[in-house]
């Protein structure tokens, strides 16, 4: 999810400084409300179940694409997938273009012995270069973001009318070197709920995420649990409505970040430095796990390999720490 949402402020920008180029976006039918309302942007909804599915399927998607008389193909996610449709254009002698995922200085970021600990290329800046290569120059410098949308009767019975704060808080990721411990979130939501003018919101899916949010939300009555009673189209208006979003390393960060809130983000194993720090987001709101305490940090890029040992990096992260930050960004 995060790896589409971060294309979102790309082609964003490329459309409008570019407003000659028609763009085809073509995923999972999941992601189209992340591209509702971008001018110049169509959506194909790709069935990998079915009409889609294997290397036949690929086949039928290049041949069901062929109507849209496509010029160039820029491949913005490099997987054997879209590597077929990028080679079945090319043969057609249509210029295509990949993102170079850095993956030399990604492994010199991560790896335990001679570990280089700087900055990455970011992925936003690797998405611009491949249009480069198409002929389309883009700057993401001044970016424009989409207006906050308005709650329809069925978001305002779940969240009320706005009035003070709203904070989104998406305490999940896909891994647990990922996610902050729950006692330490649940004192970050503790202390926010102190506040009557603040009104905060968990996000979350799934039966086992749900129980852990009810009971991170019980007993306050400006928590309110989101998780399993909105559509996810009506998920992302409200989170335009937010002031502030806290996340992990996660895909609900960079859908904050697309809709150009302000974010907060939490990193155990993994680190902004490996490309991934939120679009249009300050170093500083990305708070890391002490790197005295775990030299090896980052352990990976993902946070899917376990280390001995550092099992508890993410409990060097102090809540208080977490608040302060959040506070800060809702005076700003």
């Amino acid at each position: 999810m995060g790896d589409v949402a971060m294309t979102v402020p790309v082609i964003r920008a490329l459309v409008l400084q570019h407003p000659e180029v028609k763009i085809t976006v073509v995923s999972r039918p999941f992601f189209k409300p992340f591209f509702d309302g971008i001018s110049n942007v169509n959506f194909f909804a790709i069935d990998l179940k079915e009409r889609h599915k294997g290397f036949f399927g690929l086949l039928r998607l290049y041949k069901d694409l062929a109507p849209l008389k496509i010029d160039a193909v820029a491949d913005l996610h490099n997987v054997l997938r879209s590597k077929i449709i990028r080679n079945l254009f090319a043969l057609s002698g249509k210029k295509t273009a990949f993102v170079d995922k850095g993956r030399a200085e990604k492994k010199a970021l991560t790896r335990a012995e001679n570990k280089i600990f700087k900055p990455v290329t970011s992925m936003f800046e690797r998405h611009t270069k491949v249009f480069k290569q198409l002929g389309f120059e883009i700057n993401l410098d001044n970016p424009e973001f989409p207006a906050m949308a308005n709650l329809s009767s069925e978001i305002l019975k779940v969240t009320g009318e706005k009035s003070g704060k709203w904070i989104g808080i998406a305490p999940f990721a896909q891994y647990d070197s990922k996610v902050y411990p729950k006692d330490l979130m649940q004192e970050v939501i503790d202390k926010l709920a102190e506040n009557a003018d603040n009104k905060i919101f968990l996000f979350g899916g799934g039966d086992k995420e749900i129980e852990i949010l009810n009971q991170l939300a019980q007993g306050k009555e400006n928590v309110i649990n989101i998780a399993g009673k909105l559509k996810f189209d009506a998920e992302l208006k409200l989170i335009s409505n937010l002031d502030v979003m806290l996340s992990m390393d996660s895909g609900n960060s960079h859908i904050g970040a697309m809709l150009g809130i302000k974010v907060v983000t939490l990193w155990g194993a993994t680190h902004p430095y490996a490309g991934f720090l939120c679009f249009n987001q300050p170093m500083d709101s990305a708070l890391a796990a002490d790197r005295e305490k775990y030299p090896l940090l980052p352990t990976s890029v993902y946070g899917n390999k376990k280390v001995a040992g550092y099992d508890d990096a993410m409990r060097s992260i102090a809540a208080e720490s977490v608040v302060q930050k959040i506070e800060e960004y809702l005076k700003k």
